[in-house]
């Protein structure tokens, strides 16, 4: 039988202790490395924004033990760049020298890390000149309403625009807003809804006075009117004695419920124009309501045409 040899417990102890005192040996030596460092760009002009995101992270070399390197390396400290002062390259282009920065960066590193170079020489930013501006917001509506019943007036948008502030070149491409749909199916009642501005609509780098608005309409039953109402004919001349077989038409009209008193036959006027027949060679006249009251929702006359004739 084969026997298995133990090994003793002082080994594996005295294994264990070497290694520790070689790893305490090795990492509180000095040693030269490239650590790779998250950055922020702090104060740059208020009337100025970024309209690209500009470099993320710079490289820089590093002296320290390497306890000191190893825990850098795990957690890496952000590094504020100053972006007060920035020189123009062209346009909007600007830019700025990091290794004038030396010395900032050095009191930001973690005690007994000593700077030795910056490795990016030049960061460019794409700066554009802060403005702002008042654009209209548009409403998306998909509304079906119940047989009889309609929109009673215009949609309601509050507010029905919004200031936006942001990049001059990209402020100059926005003309209005869109707001996110609204889908209403068999209505038959006022209605409110708070929508939020459409997400695909904002550009980079754009702050909005809010971002939604409430989108609202009043809805009412409609019922359909008959009047008679005469009509007058305009531009005869005085030599020309017209004779029409009616010296009314009827005006087919709807409105909400609620307006229906307010309908007379004033509330209309129709006109004939006898010129316009002459000029075209007709020999009938054509009617044309030519006021009506602001809440008739649509309306018709029948009939279309008026035949006339002439006796000098």
């Amino acid at each position: 039988m084969k026997t298995t040899q133990k090994i003793p417990k002082t080994f594996i102890g005295f294994l264990i202790a070497s290694f520790f005192i070689w790893l305490l040996i090795t990492f509180s030596k000095e040693y030269s490395t490239v650590i790779t460092c998250p950055v922020n760009y702090i104060n740059i002009q208020q009337d100025k924004l970024l309209q690209e995101t500009p470099i993320k992270q710079i490289d820089i070399a590093v002296k320290s033990s390497g306890f000191k390197l190893l825990r850098s390396k795990i957690y890496n400290k952000t590094i504020n760049l100053e972006s007060s002062v920035l020189q123009r390259k062209k346009g909007s282009k600007y830019y700025l020298l990091v290794k004038n920065q030396f010395t900032k960066i050095q009191k930001q590193l973690k005690s007994g890390i000593q700077l030795q170079e910056i490795l990016q020489d030049t960061i460019y930013l794409n700066l554009g000149l802060l403005k702002s501006k008042k654009v209209v917001l548009k409403p998306d509506l998909d509304i079906k309403y119940q047989i009889g019943y309609a929109l009673l007036g215009d949609i309601k948008v509050v507010p029905d625009s919004i200031v936006i502030s942001g990049p001059e070149d990209q402020l100059k491409k926005i003309t209005s807003l869109n707001l996110k749909k609204i889908t209403l199916n068999d209505l038959k009642e006022n209605f409110s809804e708070e929508v939020q501005i459409v997400e695909q609509t904002k550009g980079k780098n754009l702050k909005f006075s809010t971002a939604k608005a409430t989108v609202s309409g009043n809805v009412e039953r409609f019922t359909e009117g008959r009047l008679k109402i005469p009509f007058i004919t305009k531009n005869l001349p005085d030599h020309i004695n017209l004779t029409t077989l009616s010296d009314n038409v009827e005006v087919v009209f709807i409105v909400a419920l609620s307006n229906f008193t307010k309908v007379s036959e004033a509330s209309f006027t129709v006109e004939c124009d006898f010129e316009i027949s002459e000029k075209n060679n007709l020999s009938y006249l054509i009617p044309k309501v030519t006021t009506k009251p602001d809440f008739i929702k649509s309306f018709k006359i029948v009939p279309t045409k008026i035949d006339f004739l002439i006796q000098k």
